[in-house]
């Protein structure tokens, strides 16, 4: 059965919004939750960038929906060391209903204390060591590592869940899908292609795949452009800029390029239900297990009522019939 959650943006939103979100979304019926982690917001105008472990903290006390990071890098800005602690804690608080979900990182975030910012192939293979390393560390024994990239000395790890983490990596190029595949206990995009994941599926033996997506629920259509445009024109950069650009105003400059237009075409602005509705159909059809949405502007607490009321149910009813279709 196809899982729907809710998306929450670290960078747009103060954290008493997060947390006003999660319980608005447990109320409304989403599935589970899940969390960016980002050291910069994209772009000045999204203003924020809370600590995603003192967040995923206070979520434990305001919702009992599932939560995963989506998506924290354990490379770079944070060890493997203290990302492992961080989560295994996290999935205390939350009785075993914590993700963590991985990759392999953007300059945005990772560049902060001065380093070269690695090739895509290094970052892959720095990803690959730190899930070693975590996985070792969620055993519970003293963990002693000398690799390619990390060093650990007689470290070990006392607060731990009934079970380690479940790590979902994120892919957005065959080579990333690939080791999602090899290393992951599923797969995390914010892409439908459907190319992509039957190259996880295929790689993985059909493990669990996520993806999520964006809307910018307002009162008119005009309205929920001007949202998007002004808050997240910076999604519509092409390419490898999005890993390697260093900061908020390297993407402010990039993103003038990105037109309102631009910003309509690429998803739903508005309160079309019909519209949010249909939004859901190329993440259903790619076989996706869970869809995840998050919420663009000040009108996250309508957008989170009408999914409740509306959007879901309808998006509930059109995967049970996929699922049933398939099973035939």
């Amino acid at each position: 059965m196809t899982a729907f959650g809710y998306f929450l943006s670290t960078e747009e939103y103060a954290p008493h919004e997060l947390l006003e979100q999660a319980a608005l979304a447990e109320e409304a019926g989403f599935d589970a939750l899940w969390i960016s982690d980002h050291f910069h917001p994209w772009n000045d105008e999204q203003g924020q960038s809370a600590f995603v472990w003192s967040m995923i903290g206070a979520l434990s006390r305001v919702s009992r929906l599932p939560v995963m990071t989506a998506v924290t890098c354990p490379t770079m800005r944070i060890s493997p060391v203290i990302v492992a602690q961080a989560a295994a804690t996290s999935a205390v608080l939350h009785d075993g209903r914590f993700r963590l979900g991985v990759g392999s990182g953007e300059a945005l975030n990772e560049h902060i204390y001065g380093q070269a910012w690695p090739g895509a192939e290094m970052r892959l293979e720095m990803l690959a060591e730190a899930v070693e390393v975590m996985r070792r560390l969620w055993t519970g024994e003293v963990v002693d590592h000398r690799g390619a990239h990390y060093t650990v000395d007689n470290a070990r790890i006392y607060t731990l869940p009934e079970r380690p983490p479940e790590v979902w990596v994120s892919g957005f190029g065959p080579e990333a899908t690939r080791l999602a595949g090899r290393i992951g206990d599923g797969y995390v995009t914010t892409s439908a292609d459907r190319e992509l994941l039957d190259l996880f599926r295929d790689t993985s033996g059909g493990k669990p795949a996520a993806a999520g997506f964006k809307a910018a629920w307002a009162p008119t259509e005009e309205e929920g452009v001007g949202h998007a445009h002004r808050l997240w024109r910076t999604s519509g950069v092409p390419g490898e800029l999005a890993q390697v650009l260093p900061t908020p105003r390297h993407f402010e400059q990039a993103a003038q390029l990105v037109t309102p237009e631009m910003t309509r075409d690429s998803l739903v602005c508005g309160p079309d239900i019909e519209r949010h509705v249909a939004s859901y159909a190329p993440y259903l059809e790619a076989g996706f297990d869970e869809v995840y949405v998050a919420a663009i502007g000040p009108h996250y607490r309508d957008m989170i009522r009408h999914f409740g009321a509306d959007v879901l149910p309808a998006v509930r009813a059109q995967a049970a019939e996929r699922e049933e279709a398939v099973s035939r």
